[in-house]
């Protein structure tokens, strides 16, 4: 088999038996710098002219436009996705201009194809639970939920088996709940569809992903979180109800000293 990366990120590779590295290391067999490229991105194990990918790292690997999780068999004409560098396997023994099914010429044919890559527009990264740590591509139509075919699989009680169900849009990803028992949140908020932006929170019960777009920073990572009302401050409430324990002693006082005085003991 051979993997062939239409954007020039890398020569045509061919894959030997055993298993081949991608990733950004200098160390790993095929060196491939970009965004959201990790050092160890993924690893293809071909044995007898069969092959497996397996995703090593948090960053996400798409096979044909669905995140894999573990490990997932590739086959010819299947598109990877490493980040945002794409490439296509084919038969060692297949020249490049052979792709022609999922090729289209530029504007002004210069003479070289190119393969059509379907790059992630939206990411979610998990901030807590199960999730933690690991980053997901958003795909139009994604189900997220608790059933492992989901295209997002949630590992956790919490989580309805088909939780919710995302959909692309350009300003974000319209979230719509598939009628879950524990409810889905965007900022907090619970909803049955509502607009998540880059920066914003989606929780599905105790389980908090963050919405980015790939090369976003920290700092616009949180710009678009909407903030919680502060609570009443504590201390007028503390300063009232000591005025009310001063005014009940008080009168109790004077109470005291009326029945004191009229039975002549003041």
């Amino acid at each position: 088999m051979k993997l062939v990366f239409p954007g020039g990120e890398h020569a045509p590779v061919d894959l030997a038996e055993g298993t081949t590295t991608i990733g950004s290391d200098a160390g790993c067999g095929v060196v491939v710098v970009g965004t959201g490229i990790a050092p160890h991105h993924c690893e293809i194990a071909l044995s007898s002219g069969t092959a497996v990918v397996r995703a090593t790292d948090s960053a996400p690997t798409v096979l044909n436009g669905r995140q894999i999780e573990g490990e997932t068999a590739v086959k010819e004409g299947d598109l990877l996705l490493f980040g945002r560098v794409g490439c296509q396997v084919n038969a060692s023994d297949r020249k490049v201009a052979a792709v022609a099914p999922v090729m289209r010429a530029a504007p002004e044919d210069d003479g070289r194809t190119r393969v059509r890559t379907a790059l992630p527009r939206f990411l979610l990264r998990g901030v807590s639970g199960a999730t933690f740590g690991k980053t997901f591509a958003v795909t139009d139509n994604a189900v997220i939920g608790r059933q492992p075919d989901c295209d997002i699989p949630v590992p956790a009680e919490e989580v309805s088996r088909n939780h919710a169900r995302l959909k692309v849009t350009p300003d974000g990803v319209r979230v719509e709940d598939m009628g879950s028992a524990n409810g889905t949140y965007i900022n907090g908020k619970r909803v049955e569809s509502g607009l998540l932006k880059p920066g914003e929170e989606l929780r599905l019960d105790t389980v908090r992903f963050l919405l980015v777009t790939p090369g976003m920073d920290a700092k616009q990572q949180s710009a678009g979180a909407r903030v919680e009302p502060a609570p009443p401050p504590v201390a007028e409430k503390s300063s009232s109800t000591t005025l009310w324990i001063v005014i009940g002693v008080v009168a109790v006082a004077l109470v005291a000293f009326a029945v004191l005085h009229s039975l002549g003991k003041i």
